[in-house]
């Protein structure tokens, strides 16, 4: 492979080369379209032609698809610097990605990678542009899961455009590439990609980039993107080697993550800004800050403003050893089968207490259990301005039945006889036998359950049981509060928060309480509203030490 450095700012004039137009329709260099013939062969010799143009003289080439159906089959395509692929737009376009006559090797359409070919910072694609196609990956097969088995698998990419592409069903990451630089991935929707991936395994995501690569600092953003029911993250980037600089510089605006077992995931950047998304009906998490990631190195310095996290099966957001600071702010964070913000020990990542993490200005309402819950030792925390009302909403006594008024779909369990409150089950493991299922939702008489992985047909972990079989529904926790603090919690400001239930039934029990298992220590807590709750404005199992506690309206004890 001949030296794709970086090419020189200002160019000479210089024609295109001979036998490398700078413009050309596929159909006249081979490729069909007809669904039939094997057209990677083809594109692979164009590839090469133009990308030997670009390094000769310079000048970016375009390979321009016609509608039609481009079976891509048995290997990927090395890509050259130089060299945009550009379609009549998703669904007009089409590449279909299969391997059947070679299940060893995991054909993504384009690819440059490290251990491969030998990218490096010296060795990068540039001036590359992705752009109005559809890549469908339901044809790859693996005997093993293979993180290469992507739409799009490149390494150390400048300048590159990822814009209009639809990619999906893919058997590892749908677009799935590393160090990215000056680039942009915009209007790229991803849908079912990580099929099969355990949910455990590297990659799996609909849009997953690896960060690090060229030092502090890597310029990507991404815009406009929907990622759909993928098998581990919707978007994701990720910290490659630990011993790394948390890089700098990404931006994710506007984006749309829905059901897939993350929504949007921050492993390892320092100070990405994430704005405008929405991130709803995830497994797991809307939005995880954490050390998941191969790296084991969790996200800090970001920003997290203006976004709708509503009706995620598990927490709002998910905060997860980061060494801090971390910012939330003006968020909407509502509906979430469990905590809205949950700040934890996930067991990877910064094992000290967090620092200088502020949550302002949020609005928290109708999750499932406390709307922030501090199980992990944070200092200097800041909450302030929040709107915390109704939370609590898994607050119905254990349940069970069986028996002729019990009967069971994929996705839900019916129980004509139960009188259950709205939503009262949201987030509780359903037992039927050995399956379980997690609920989604619930009516009256009928519990909704979540798909028991992105893109999954069924929500039961075996088989669906059969009608009448019994079922149990564990406990709500007795206390839902507004804040919970379940750990050390020093120096913090807690100040201008409003915390109450207005519901004719109230689920949120207080409006602040602090466990047995935590602690506040020089906490300034002043200015907050707590009057309103179902049980009481504080529950204090552990008496704050020194501090502050001012002016709480329904708190008069403390005051």
């Amino acid at each position: 492979m001949p030296y794709q450095g970086l090419p020189v700012a200002v160019r000479d004039r210089r024609p295109p080369v001979a036998g490398a137009p700078l413009w050309c329709n596929a159909h006249d260099y081979g490729l069909t379209g007809d669904g039939v013939t094997n057209d990677q062969p083809a594109l692979a010799a164009l590839v090469d032609r133009l990308g030997a143009g670009y390094a000769a003289d310079g000048r970016a080439r375009v390979i321009w698809c016609p509608p039609g159906i481009y079976s891509i089959r048995d290997a990927g395509t090395v890509w050259r610097s130089g060299v945009s692929l550009i379609g009549a737009g998703p669904a007009a376009t089409r590449f279909l990605l299969s391997n059947e006559g070679n299940r060893s090797d995991p054909t993504p359409l384009a690819f440059w990678t490290v251990l491969q070919h030998g990218a490096d910072r010296d060795r990068h694609i540039a001036d590359c542009t992705f752009a109005d196609f559809e890549i469908d990956g339901s044809g790859v097969a693996m005997a093993e899961y293979n993180y290469l088995a992507k739409g799009l698998g490149l390494q150390y990419v400048v300048r590159g455009v990822f814009r209009n592409l639809y990619i999906h069903h893919t058997a590892a990451s749908g677009l799935g590439c590393d160090f990215l630089q000056d680039t942009l991935v915009d209007g790229v929707v991803v849908v079912g990609c990580g099929r099969l991936d355990n949910g455990e395994q590297m990659g799996g995501a609909g849009i997953g980039i690896g960060i690090g690569g060229w030092g502090d600092m890597e310029r990507l953003t991404i815009a406009n993107c929907t990622a759909l029911a993928n098998g581990t993250n919707g978007i994701f980037l990720e910290l490659q080697k630990d011993y790394w600089t948390p890089p700098r510089g990404y931006r994710i605006v506007g984006c749309h993550s829905q059901g897939n077992r993350f929504g949007i995931s921050d492993w390892g950047a320092d100070g990405l800004i994430v704005t405008g998304c929405t991130m709803t009906g995830n497994l797991e998490a809307g939005y995880d800050v954490s050390g998941n990631g191969t790296s084991g190195v969790a996200g800090r310095g970001g920003l997290l403003t203006d976004c709708v996290i509503d009706g995620n099966v598990g927490d709002g957001i998910s905060m997860g050893n980061t060494p801090g600071p971390y910012t939330v702010r003006g968020n909407r964070i509502s509906g979430n089968g469990g905590y809205g913000y949950h700040q934890h020990d996930l067991g990877r990542g910064f094992p000290h207490p967090a620092q200088d993490v502020v949550v302002e200005s949020n609005e928290f309402w109708g999750n499932g259990l406390d709307a922030i819950r501090v199980d992990r030792p944070m200092t200097d925390a800041m909450l302030l301005d929040n709107r915390i009302r109704n939370n609590g909403r898994q607050c119905a006594e254990a349940s069970h039945g069986g028996g002729e008024s019990v009967r069971y779909t994929e996705r839900s369990l019916v129980d004509r006889s139960a009188t259950w409150a709205q939503d009262s089950h949201r987030g509780k493991v359903l037992r039927v036998g050995r399956r379980v299922a997690v609920v989604a939702t619930n009516t009256a008489t009928e519990l909704h359950l979540a798909p028991v992985r992105p893109d999954a047909y069924s929500g039961w972990s075996g088989d669906t049981p059969l009608p009448g079989t019994a079922y149990e529904l564990p406990a709500a926790p007795p206390t839902r509060a507004g804040i919970a603090i379940n750990a050390a919690f020093d120096s913090a400001t807690v100040r201008g928060n409003r915390i109450w239930d207005n519901h004719d039934e109230r689920t949120q029990t207080h409006g602040m309480w602090i466990t047995a298992r935590g602690s506040c220590v020089g906490c300034r807590v002043e200015d907050n509203d707590l009057a309103g709750n179902a049980v009481a404005a504080l529950r204090l199992d552990t008496p704050p030490v020194g501090g502050r506690w001012h002016r709480n309206h329904g708190d008069q004890d403390w005051d």
